[in-house]
């Protein structure tokens, strides 16, 4: 069968068939850094006052340049604005059913998100299933490019500890896939989706980005994916197990999720 007709019935381009990935240049890391930093400190700022806070820096960087990159890391101002993420037209998108629910209980809400994670010389991505009422991270998963295959199988670790009336993501692709919905239906799970434009319908997962990049992933510099692993396999295991929450009367996420049930460590 020729090349052509195989990429026709996978539905795939043929020049996807032969592209090799290109490695950033040094000063593209360097910028791509700083943007994350800029961004974990001022989630509010935009691509006018990100490429002025860079070029304040002696990055040499345009607003166009700026949004390029901004959508390479899954960034978007936390303030309501159009199409700040776009979902595959073919997929279904859901409601948001958040919106005035009170958080009463463990496993009544999850939610799961994708972020970057700077390294020696690149990036990584990293995303996380998190139960709202107990800030417990449930599971998480690195991986090298923004493929669905790592939050599918971070969702399946998820949902061997237990099973969340609802989860709610963004409107990415990797979420509206049927893949990842279809298995959340397949367990009996309510589905929710941010409004566009809108991260702070997911603002427990944000507020969990923030306390992984400012202490753990800034104050390591991880060099390599295998070291990021082992750190951050490590942090998790502090977040839920010994950091005190102020929100949860200054207890760790473990002692609320499990509330003295036998313990399960399944985050890795």
């Amino acid at each position: 069968m020729s090349v052509r007709r195989q990429c026709a019935l996978l539905g795939i381009a043929r020049s996807g068939l032969y592209y090799q990935a290109v490695t950033p240049s040094a000063e593209t890391v360097a910028v791509l850094h700083a943007l994350d930093t800029l961004y974990t400190a001022y989630p509010f700022y935009g691509s006018r006052r990100m490429a002025v806070e860079l070029q304040a820096q002696g990055h040499p960087v345009t607003r166009k340049r700026v949004q390029r990159l901004m959508r390479t890391l899954g960034l978007a101002a936390i303030y309501p604005g159009p199409r700040t993420t776009v979902p595959h037209p073919g997929h279904t998108v859901y409601p948001y059913l958040l919106r005035g629910l009170p958080i009463t209980a463990v496993n009544q809400v999850w939610s799961t998100d994708i972020t970057y994670l700077r390294l020696h010389g690149g990036f990584v991505y990293l995303t996380a299933v998190i139960d709202w009422y107990s800030r417990y991270v449930l599971a998480w998963e690195l991986s090298n490019t923004l493929e669905s295959d790592f939050c599918l199988a971070t969702l399946d670790r998820a949902l061997r500890v237990a099973t969340p009336q609802i989860f709610n993501t963004d409107q990415g692709t990797q979420y509206t896939s049927q893949a990842f919905t279809g298995r959340l239906q397949q367990a009996g799970v309510q589905i929710s989706m941010d409004g566009r434009g809108r991260a702070l319908d997911n603002i427990f997962v944000e507020r969990l980005w923030r306390s992984v990049k400012y202490e753990d992933v800034y104050l390591k510099e991880y060099g390599a994916m295998g070291e990021a692993v082992t750190g951050l396999g490590a942090y998790f295991r502090f977040y839920n197990d010994r950091r005190p929450h102020q929100a949860l009367g200054y207890r760790p996420p473990r002692t609320v999720y499990w509330g003295g049930a036998e313990y399960r460590d399944v985050t890795k």
